[in-house]
């Protein structure tokens, strides 16, 4: 009797397991960024036990606050919440126990379209697809698919391809000048972050990844300065004026050394086409990096009072942060500042 009672008990206890909806404790846990510590506990006041990198996947044992605990080979550690990305496991069933064969599908774009072994640019390219390759969605990892067909497989940045479920926005780019300002340069350094970076140098990171996704989608792309040399404020606003300038985006990022822990993204505007553009670029950004929204504010900045054309001015973070500065240096985040940019754009552009 006593057996049969044992029985039932674990009966009802596996029923009610199975049926749990999903909770963080059933997740996993991939990472966003590179060299990311993992600690001995819930905080940034616990010693670090080891350095994680973008694109590994890890099941979730706990959560507490912003941090969640990740199981490890031989023992668990925590990582910070908000770079991290949660998952269900991943499943090749649907609710209803059939096979799910057929995701999505994507279209390439573009010739010599990179496929990489990995959801992040550190991954080896596995294979160059050519214009109008159709590739099967496995699965979709922030901003890139997991594709396949009979002949390839491996991973493309979402920006360069499209869904057959989404209408198509290939020709938004066409004849559209972007011009970019990469802030500061040369002697003008601009913010100093928390180990001494410059913000003149993240700025111009932000630019020129900036530059390729918006090249490579057909648009005509000018940069105010194409090295680390000092422009005049008075001649960046000249190159926007005398061009067919459709958007004008001043790249910076802010600093307050006596608040360390100071963190989130802020769009500036001056003129109401400003405002419209700077409302639906920080809305991109925000959804694509999951950083706090400072929200969009009238500003009355040379690069953008000055400027003929529709402008803002991005604040992108706070290199007086030390993990914000150490995440602003990871081709990772770039890529997600970038690809919200361009999501904001987009949008501003098909109006």
């Amino acid at each position: 009797m006593h057996s049969r009672k044992i029985i039932l008990f674990l009966f009802i206890a596996v029923f009610f397991l199975l049926s749990e909806p999903f909770n963080v404790r059933a997740a996993e846990a991939t990472i966003n960024v590179s060299n990311l510590n993992v600690r001995s506990g819930p905080g940034t006041d616990y010693e670090s036990i080891g350095k994680l990198d973008s694109g590994q996947t890890f099941t979730v044992t706990g959560q507490e606050n912003d941090w969640v605990e990740i199981n490890l080979e031989d023992e668990t550690g925590w990582v910070a919440l908000e770079f991290v990305t949660l998952s269900e496991p991943q499943s090749n069933e649907t609710e209803e126990g059939e096979v799910h064969s057929d995701m999505d599908s994507i279209i390439i774009q573009h010739d010599n379209t990179q496929l990489r072994e990995g959801p992040s640019t550190d991954y080896a390219i596995v294979h160059f697809a050519e214009k109008d390759t159709k590739l099967e969605v496995i699965s979709a990892t922030n901003n890139w698919y997991e594709v396949a067909n009979d002949e390839i497989i491996g991973f493309v940045k979402k920006s360069l391809v499209e869904s057959k479920d989404t209408k198509s926005n290939s020709n938004i780019w066409k004849n559209k000048t972007i011009v970019i300002d990469a802030g500061h340069g040369g002697r003008d350094v601009g913010a100093i972050g928390a180990s001494e970076s410059y913000e003149k140098d993240i700025a111009y990171l932000t630019a020129h990844e900036l530059e390729k996704e918006l090249l490579a989608l057909g648009a005509n792309v000018l940069l105010t300065r194409k090295e680390d040399e000092f422009i005049s404020l008075a001649s960046r606003i000249t190159y926007s004026n005398i061009l067919d300038t459709d958007a004008f985006l001043s790249i910076h990022y802010n600093s307050i050394p006596e608040f360390p822990n100071v963190s989130g993204i802020e769009t500036f505007y001056y003129t109401d086409q400003g405002e419209n553009l700077a409302e639906k670029v920080q809305q991109g950004i925000i959804e694509e990096s999951g950083e706090r929204d400072r929200g969009i504010h009238e500003g009355d900045l040379y690069v953008i009072r000055q400027n003929l054309k529709p402008s803002v001015l991005l604040e992108l973070g706070f290199i007086s942060n030390p993990e914000k500065e150490a995440q602003l240096q990871t081709q990772t985040y770039q890529q997600q500042l970038v690809h919200g940019i361009m999501q904001g754009l987009a949008k501003y552009l098909a109006e």
